[in-house]
């Protein structure tokens, strides 16, 4: 059964630097496309980063990342902003090409980790 288990959020200060790590079981997902979105109360859930493709608001601030050996996706978040603030979650595309930014081409979520940015 596949699985994605989310960690590293928090508090942070406007301007500070947060990494999420996701990491995954179940398969093995190094032919896999792994993103993550966010989310913030009475919104849907918005697109923020697969492969080298980000969305504007966090383009320059953001990096994702992965390590295959360890079945994680990473994302490192600096200069962080107070619009930042969302339930981060992780996502897996079981497909090896990037499709796109679509919440349906994902099959498999984590259950989210919340990031408040805050002074």
């Amino acid at each position: 059964q596949v699985q994605l288990v989310e960690s590293g959020g928090g508090l942070v200060q406007p301007g500070g630097s947060v990494v999420l790590s996701c990491a995954a079981s179940g398969h093995t997902f190094k032919y896999f496309v792994m993103g993550w979105f966010r989310q913030t109360p009475g919104n849907e859930r918005e697109f923020v980063a697969a492969i080298s493709s980000y969305t504007d608001s966090v383009s320059g601030r953001f990096t994702i990342s992965r390590d295959d050996a360890k079945n994680t996706v990473y994302l490192r978040m600096n200069s962080l902003k107070p619009e930042d603030t969302a339930v981060y979650y992780c996502a897996v595309d079981p497909n090896p090409y990037y499709r796109g930014r679509r919440p349906t081409y994902y099959n498999y979520w984590g259950q989210g980790t919340q990031v408040t940015v805050s002074s």
